[in-house]
Order: structure tokens, then C-alpha cells, then sequence
């Protein structure tokens, strides 16, 4: 069965840093897509960031420059890494895996996937709070 399990959230203040991870089972890890998304209390899920299975990445506008994506295939793994970060960034943050290799949709360098409907697994997620 298809399994991703999102780590490495916790309490972090604003401007510092923090890596989560995506542990995925299941499948051939290195043929599909992985993609982070994130929910407020409140808030619609949305989009942060997506690698393809040859390593291509994408991410939303605002987060380009913040947030850096990365896989490790041998490791069945996907990280996130975040720089500067703020308040609005407190979310519960998840991971999902793709219909394919490529990440979709996107436009040039942009993950552009909204709410993320066109995902068909989702794993638990990891809870990340940003204080000041």
C-alpha cells in the first residue's frame, strides 16, 4: 500500500529554519512525482512546493528563493527545507505523491497545483509553528 509519512515540524521562531521530511512506501519511489502542501486552521490547503522523479522542482511564487525541495530516491524520501521563516507559515504541512513522474500542474518553474486535487496519495502531516 501507498504510505508517505511528513516528520520534522515543530516550534521554530521567526526567521530560523527548518527541515521536514517525507518518508514514502509503497511504491517506486523514483517514478513519481512528490509534492508539499500546507493548511492553516481556517485556511484552504494549498501548494508549496514539488519535485518530479528525475529531480526537476517547482515552487509557488512566494516561496521561491525560501524553500528548497529535494529527494533522496535511495532514502524512499523527499525533504523540505525552510529559510526565513514567518507566522504565516504555521500550518500543518503535508506530502502527496503524483499520477506520474513529472510534477503537474506547472507553469515553467512554477508549481501551480492549488488545493492539490489532481494528487492521489496523501500522507499524514507534520505540524510546523512559526512564532515571534
Amino acid at each position: 500500500e501507498v504510505q508517505l509519512q511528513a516528520s520534522g515540524g515543530g516550534l521554530v521562531q521567526a526567521g530560523g529554519s527548518l527541515r521536514i521530511s517525507c518518508v514514502a512506501s509503497g511504491f517506486i519511489f523514483g517514478d513519481y512525482a512528490i509534492a508539499w502542501f500546507r493548511q492553516a486552521p481556517g485556511k484552504e490547503r494549498e501548494g508549496v512546493s514539488c519535485i518530479s522523479g528525475p529531480g526537476r522542482t517547482y515552487y509557488v511564487d512566494d516561496k521561491k528563493g525560501r524553500f528548497t525541495i529535494s529527494r533522496d530516491n535511495a532514502k524512499d524520501t523527499v525533504y523540505l527545507q525552510m529559510h526565513n521563516l514567518t507566522p504565516e507559515d504555521t500550518a500543518v504541512y503535508y506530502c502527496a505523491r503524483g499520477a506520474r513522474t513529472d510534477c503537474a500542474p506547472t507553469y515553467g518553474n512554477t508549481f501551480s497545483a492549488g488545493p492539490g486535487t489532481n494528487m492521489v496519495s496523501w500522507g499524514k502531516g507534520t505540524q510546523v509553528t512559526v512564532s515571534s
